[in-house]
C-alpha cells in the first residue's frame, strides 16, 4: 500500500472519529432544578410548579387544572429512590402514601435513548433567536413508547410525550427552569404525612398514572 493511500485512509478515519465524537449522546440533567410544568392527558389539563432533584432522584409537582368542567389541585412528592409518593391535600391536611414505579423518570434522558434528530427551535438567523435541541425516543415498560426534547446545552428538559395502554397519551411541557431549589423543604413530606401508612395496591403507580389520579377522581364525582 503506497503512502498516498495510507494518508487518505488516515484522514478518513479522523473524519469519521470526529463525526462520531460530535454526535449527541444521552445527557445528564443538572442536579437541582425548579421550574414550571404543564400536563396534558385525555380531557385533563393542569399547570403549576415542579422541583427536581436528579441525585436522589426526587420530584415535587404542585398543579392546578381542569378535567371536563371540574377543577382540581395536585401536590405530589415523588421519592423515586424510596419507590413511594405522597398525595397531599392541604385543604384537609391529609396525606396518602402510595407505591411508586421508579423504572422510568421523564425528566431524565434514559441511557438507552435513541436520537431522533437535532434541530434549532426558533431561528438560527441571529444570536439569541433559537435554541439547539435534541429529540430522543425509545420504549417504556408496559409496552409504552416516548419522545422527549432536551436542550443540547445544559441538558434542560423541554417536552415529553408518551403512550402506554394503561395511561394513554400524556404530554409534559416544562419551562422557566432555574438551577437550584427555591424552597429547601420541597422534598420533605409535611408533618401530617408522618403517620401515613403505605396503601396496598395491586401494582404501583407510575409517574403518569400518579399525575392523572386526582383528575380521574374529580371526573368520577361529577
Amino acid at each position: 500500500m503506497n503512502f498516498s493511500v495510507i494518508s487518505v485512509l488516515s484522514c478518513l478515519s479522523l473524519v469519521l472519529a470526529a463525526a462520531a465524537a460530535q454526535a449527541p449522546v444521552p445527557c445528564i440533567v443538572p442536579p437541582l432544578m425548579t421550574g414550571g410544568i404543564t400536563v396534558m392527558a385525555k380531557n385533563m389539563l393542569s399547570t403549576g410548579k415542579i422541583s427536581y432533584d436528579a441525585l436522589a432522584p426526587r420530584m415535587r409537582v404542585r398543579n392546578y387544572g381542569t378535567n371536563g368542567n371540574k377543577t382540581f389541585a395536585i401536590d405530589q412528592l415523588m421519592l423515586f429512590n424510596k419507590k413511594v409518593y405522597y398525595e397531599i391535600d392541604w385543604s384537609k391536611f391529609t396525606c396518602k402514601k402510595k407505591a411508586l414505579d421508579a423504572s422510568f423518570i421523564p425528566i431524565q434522558v434514559p441511557p438507552d435513548a435513541k436520537l431522533m434528530g437535532q434541530v434549532i427551535m426558533g431561528s438560527s438567523s441571529s444570536w439569541g433567536m433559537g435554541v439547539l435541541i435534541n429529540t430522543w425516543y425509545g420504549s417504556m415498560p408496559q409496552n409504552g413508547m416516548y419522545t422527549s426534547v432536551f436542550t443540547e446545552t445544559g441538558c434542560i428538559p423541554m417536552t415529553f410525550t408518551s403512550y402506554t395502554p394503561e395511561s394513554g397519551w400524556i404530554t409534559l411541557s416544562t419551562f422557566n427552569w432555574v438551577l437550584g431549589l427555591s424552597d429547601a423543604m420541597d422534598f420533605i413530606p409535611p408533618f401530617f404525612c408522618n403517620k401515613s401508612k403505605l396503601e396496598e395496591t395491586e401494582k404501583p403507580d407510575t409517574v403518569f398514572t400518579a399525575l392523572q389520579s386526582l383528575a380521574m377522581k374529580t371526573k368520577k364525582v361529577e
